[in-house]
């Protein structure tokens, strides 16, 4: 994978392992009401955007899901990291697992940063990269919107989920019980 940038992507608990790594920018996907890791402290200087929202696809009560406007602050960042010169920058996209909302996020810089790449080929990237992903659909329809891409990178990220769940059944039912029953169905043909 050719990108003008370096992404590495991580939850939480791995950051103070990232610290010596001459990250340059720092993608941060919290919950509203979570602290800012102490960890950045320690990360020497960076340019960060901080998103605050709920790793959920649906409105629910007393949740905060992603909002359009949380995507288009995240693709401004991309358009920074773009403005650097190739392969000086170094981007660290984190979640609380690095799993669903980082991996969404990453999905989109780089179909943004390489526009012609196919969707499938984007999320093949980011499976390469972090192999438990599965990126929040909401987060995708909303980047494919802003990208013009007609759908393709929803298509391309219900693949993800039945290669998941192909890879570990048990997941199927994680999410459905954790409110993301329509990721599942999409992935099974429901």
């Amino acid at each position: 994978m050719t990108l003008p940038f370096r992404i590495t992507v991580c939850g939480l608990a791995e950051l103070d392992l990232h610290s010596g790594a001459e990250v340059s920018h720092v993608l941060s996907i919290l919950d509203p009401e979570w602290p800012v890791p102490e960890e950045f402290g320690t990360y020497g200087e960076h340019a960060k955007l901080e998103l605050r929202f709920h790793d959920v696809i649906e409105d629910e009560p007393e949740l905060l899901p992603p909002q359009r406007f949380h995507v288009v602050q995240l693709l401004e960042f991309g358009r920074s990291l773009e403005r650097e010169p190739i392969g000086q920058a170094h981007l660290l996209v984190h979640c609380h697992a690095g799993i669903s909302r980082s991996s969404a996020a990453m999905a989109l810089l780089i179909a943004q940063a390489v526009p012609d790449r196919p969707a499938a080929q984007v999320f093949a990237d980011v499976l390469a990269i972090r192999p438990q992903i599965w990126p929040n659909l909401r987060i995708v329809e909303m980047g494919d919107a802003l990208l013009g891409r007609n759908g393709a990178m929803v298509a391309a990220v219900v693949e993800i989920y039945r290669h998941q769940i192909a890879k570990e059944p048990s997941m199927a039912a994680h999410f459905r019980e954790n409110g993301r029953a329509r990721e599942v169905n999409l992935a099974l043909g429901l």
